[in-house]
């Protein structure tokens, strides 16, 4: 599993999204129903930027601002780093740490076709290594 698109089959088609124009409080309620630290913010069908836990408690909770009354425009983080299917998981992984991100979108001849997140490429290093370790340990016990 080394490339983006390996990933996005583990983890199915779901792209959860919103309006730039929705109030936060719609966005905050999306992310906790599906379980998610961030939402792609699309304007029709282009990525304009993504919204995640870390903006809402940075840019609404902490300056006192209403997540009813704060559009999601207000707070997203705009022109999101995108990555391809065919991207090497370990350079998804430096990118995210480099530009300490948590969310990439993962965008195809100009679509977004999913997302993925710092702990799919965690997991996804370590699934790795343990492998390439059990390689190791069998050719030095063969």
């Amino acid at each position: 599993m080394s490339q983006v698109k390996h990933l996005l089959q583990g983890k199915g088609n779901a792209i959860y999204s919103i309006a730039p124009d929705a109030p936060v409080l719609e966005a905050i309620k999306h992310m906790a129903e599906h379980r998610i630290g961030a939402l792609l913010v699309m304007h029709g069908e282009q990525l304009v930027g993504v919204m995640s836990e870390r903006d809402y408690a940075r840019k609404v909770i902490l300056q006192g601002r209403s997540s009813s009354q704060t559009a999601v425009s207000d707070i997203m983080s705009g022109n999101p780093l995108t990555v391809g299917p065919d991207t090497d998981v370990f350079d998804c992984m430096r990118l995210c740490t480099d530009s300490r991100i948590r969310h990439l979108p993962v965008v195809q001849d100009g679509k977004v076709v999913g997302v993925i997140s710092i702990g799919d490429l965690v997991k996804a290093v370590i699934d790795a290594q343990a492998e390439q370790i059990e390689h190791l340990q069998r050719y030095i016990t063969s």
